[in-house]
């Protein structure tokens, strides 16, 4: 099994999230540090991560939390901040975000131990889509709405066309679903930055076909 694949069964984080580990000399295999992407782990091989020895797990599972604000989608955090893991009581795996949502964001997050399904959804050569909910006090013209559906480029920064409608308002608020399908670190709030619409709110409805729905905040359910 090559080594990024089997790191990631290991519960380490997804595919490219683990390779960054070998590159850094964090694994070791057999006593020796392994820092070949193309290395196959072998059935006897003794695999230790920072001095730890790890182990592919089989039993695989699958969460989707409706994460809060004020949430970091990390393992651990330097700052004592809430991390999502602590919001999955009664779950004994260890499992890892695929992707990841800003501490401001709230929403659909996925959780698992599965490398391989984690490489699946979030590498951009998948263009899974993704739709979130917008709160803001602008309304945007045709034009803009436009110049999003065709693609911006904000700060040299090159994002793909995305899909955006208008749904409803409240009180002095506005609401926009939009889809985007690449994810770049925080494109939805570059890109209404750029048009000077203030993002108040922002959370994630869905994930491909697999929707938020009722799910309260901060709560969780297994998905099979």
């Amino acid at each position: 099994m090559r080594i990024n694949k089997f790191l990631a069964s290991a519960e380490l984080g997804s595919r490219r999230h683990v390779e960054q580990f070998v590159l850094d000399g964090k694994i070791s295999i057999n006593g020796q540090v392994i820092k070949d992407l193309a290395y196959d782990v072998k059935d006897d091989d003794v695999v230790k991560f920072n001095g730890k020895i790890v182990r592919a797990v089989s039993d695989k599972i699958y969460i989707m939390l409706n994460k809060p604000r004020c949430y970091i989608t990390s393992l651990k955090d330097e700052k004592d901040r809430h991390v999502v893991t602590d919001l999955l009581k009664g779950v004994k795996q260890k499992v890892f975000p695929v992707g990841r949502l800003d501490y401001n964001t709230q929403g659909l997050l996925l959780l698992t131990n599965d490398g391989d399904y984690a490489n699946n959804i979030i590498h951009p050569s998948k263009n899974i889509c993704k739709t979130y909910e917008v709160k803001v006090k602008v309304v945007l013209t045709n034009k803009e709405l436009n110049m999003i559906r065709r693609g911006m480029t904000v700060d040299g920064v090159k994002y793909l066309p995305a899909k955006i409608d208008y749904v409803y308002s409240e009180d002095e608020f506005n609401y926009y679903n939009i889809s985007i399908f690449e994810g770049k670190n925080r494109e939805i709030r570059h890109i209404f930055e750029e048009l000077k619409g203030t993002i108040y709110a922002l959370k994630r409805l869905s994930i491909g076909a697999l929707e938020l729905g009722d799910l309260a905040e901060g709560k969780y359910k297994v998905l099979s």
